[in-house]
């Protein structure tokens, strides 16, 4: 599946390739010549607005329970086109209902998955439960989906798409779909309150309306808060399945807070998987208890890749929940649906229409940049060729989540050599690389002096839909994340250093 621009590229004479990817449309929201005594008062002030709200994490090399450090975050608000982030802002129902009908599907994640789970280990065990629970009856009917749409600007230089025919030529392109942990419901909006900060403090306040509000944590909340009323057990509790050690505890936390907040009559609790499967049991009418309490929605912050499951006591503990009466964030199905070759899947032409409207899914498609499939037919081998002729060009994707987990470059031509003529290839989805534009902006990190570097960004937009296979309950927007990263990193974890916190700033 190719783009929505209408001139394909030949491969052999792309110009999206290094600095001439780098627009210069996006200035910042104020200059960035700012004097280093003002500088370094302002970056004292953001540093401590940080601490006291909460845009926090352990420190991952020097780890203390009981001690939190500021996530690296950006001290100016990242510019983002007014007319791309509300596109992708109105689609957000639409990829909810997606992938809520995708998930229903069973017949076509099985077609989706079949070679999938025959190379890759992890998504074979996954897929395994679903089979389990399928056979045995589905438990509880009700999803709870608290999805996240990560898309990145894209430069088109001919101009030639249907949405980018005026300067700049850019349009946003998805570059996955998250269906389980969609963390930074927390950081996204803490962020944008702290650039609201900065703004002010810079005597900027006329620049303020550019900065869109954000709802994620509250309307994140009020999903998980609407499923335990679905459940309709007050006395029922809130489960949040959990690492075993937790960096990213500010996110986590504020969640917790915030439905204690919004409902104080519901009660979050927090395990591991080890946890649950030791200390949790099934009823004979499959009502889910943890040191006896009843589970009414189990919310997933673990559990996306192979490290969260030591052992067999992992899986059973998510088998355990998977039969449960518990309504879930997300369900195997939910997961699932949620995996690479399905997102590869779903650009196919034909594939969208049979899920959502045909004007929806025209609207849709427009997110989709080239994913090529690997498997071993000929169109499989002609992208492996590609792909190996000319790896700067794309991404290379294994089922697996949670960053750090994709391969670009070089490394790809020397992983596709390895494995040209064997089934291993189909464990992986090609990507088109997206090049987004490069911006400028102040990057505090622990410990570090302030530097300005280039850095290019990526938007998350939420959602939450609530359904059975035959009726929609909820599907609505629930605000955005923004992250950003140096320019000349693969991948760009906030938690590694690479990456910061970042917001929207709109820009005409």
């Amino acid at each position: 599946m190719s783009s929505n621009c209408e001139n394909e590229c030949d491969p052999s004479h792309c110009s999206l390739i290094g600095d001439n990817c780098k627009l210069t449309y996006n200035e910042s929201c104020v200059p960035l010549d700012i004097p280093e005594d003002i500088l370094n008062e302002l970056v004292d002030k953001a540093k401590d607005y940080a601490l006291m709200h909460g845009a926090c994490m352990r420190s991952k090399t020097a780890f203390d329970r009981d001690t939190l450090q500021f996530a690296p975050f950006f001290l100016l608000p990242s510019a983002f086109p007014k007319r791309e982030f509300e596109r992708v802002v109105k689609f957000q129902p639409i990829m909810n209902k997606l992938i809520h009908h995708v998930a229903q599907d069973y017949e076509f994640l099985k077609k989706c998955l079949k070679k999938t789970i025959m190379v890759d280990d992890f998504t074979s065990r996954l897929w395994k439960i679903y089979e389990t629970v399928r056979s045995e009856g589905i438990s509880q009917p009700v999803n709870l989906g608290l999805i996240r749409s990560d898309v990145m600007l894209t430069q088109c230089t001919a101009g030639c798409c249907e949405l980018c025919q005026t300067p700049p030529y850019v349009t946003s392109h998805q570059v996955e779909v998250n269906t389980i942990a969609s963390g930074f419901g927390h950081m996204g909006p803490v962020s944008g309150k702290l650039h609201r900060y900065i703004l002010g403090e810079l005597g900027k306040e006329e620049l303020l309306s550019k900065l869109p509000e954000n709802n994620a944590l509250e309307a994140l909340c009020d999903g998980m808060i609407e499923a335990w009323k679905i459940y309709g057990n007050p006395k029922a509790v809130v489960l949040f399945v959990i690492e075993d050690v937790t960096y990213n505890i500010c996110d986590q936390r504020f969640h917790e807070f915030e439905i204690r907040r919004q409902n104080p009559d519901v009660h979050v609790i927090r395990r591991n998987l080890t946890e649950i499967s030791k200390r949790g049991k099934l009823t004979d009418d499959k009502r889910l208890i943890i040191d006896d309490k009843e589970v009414a929605v189990v919310y997933f912050r673990a559990g996306y890749e192979p490290a969260q499951y030591h052992t067999d006591v992992e899986w059973d503990a998510r088998l355990l929940i998977e039969r449960s009466l518990a309504l879930k964030s997300p369900t195997i199905s939910y997961h699932l649906a949620g995996t690479k070759k399905v997102q590869q899947e779903l650009a196919m032409p034909g594939v969208l229409e049979r899920y959502i409207s045909e004007e929806e899914s025209k609207l849709l498609s427009q997110l989709f940049t080239g994913l090529y499939s690997l498997d071993l037919h000929p169109e499989g081998d002609k992208a492996v060729e590609m792909a190996i002729e000319y790896p700067e060009k794309y991404v290379l994707k294994p089922q697996r989540e949670g960053g750090g987990n994709n391969i670009y470059g070089e490394e790809i031509r020397t992983v596709l050599k390895r494995v040209q003529h064997s089934s291993e290839r189909e464990a992986y989805i090609l990507m088109d690389r997206i090049r987004p534009p490069i911006l400028s902006n102040y990057v505090v990190r622990p410990h570090e002096p302030v530097k300005l570097i280039d850095v290019v960004s990526e938007l998350g937009i939420f959602g939450v839909i609530i359904g059975t296979k035959d009726k929609i309950m909820v599907n609505k927007n629930a605000g955005h994340m923004l992250r950003t990263k140096m320019s000349t990193v693969n991948e760009g974890g906030v938690a590694a250093g690479q990456g910061g916190l970042d917001s929207v700033y709109l820009t005409d």
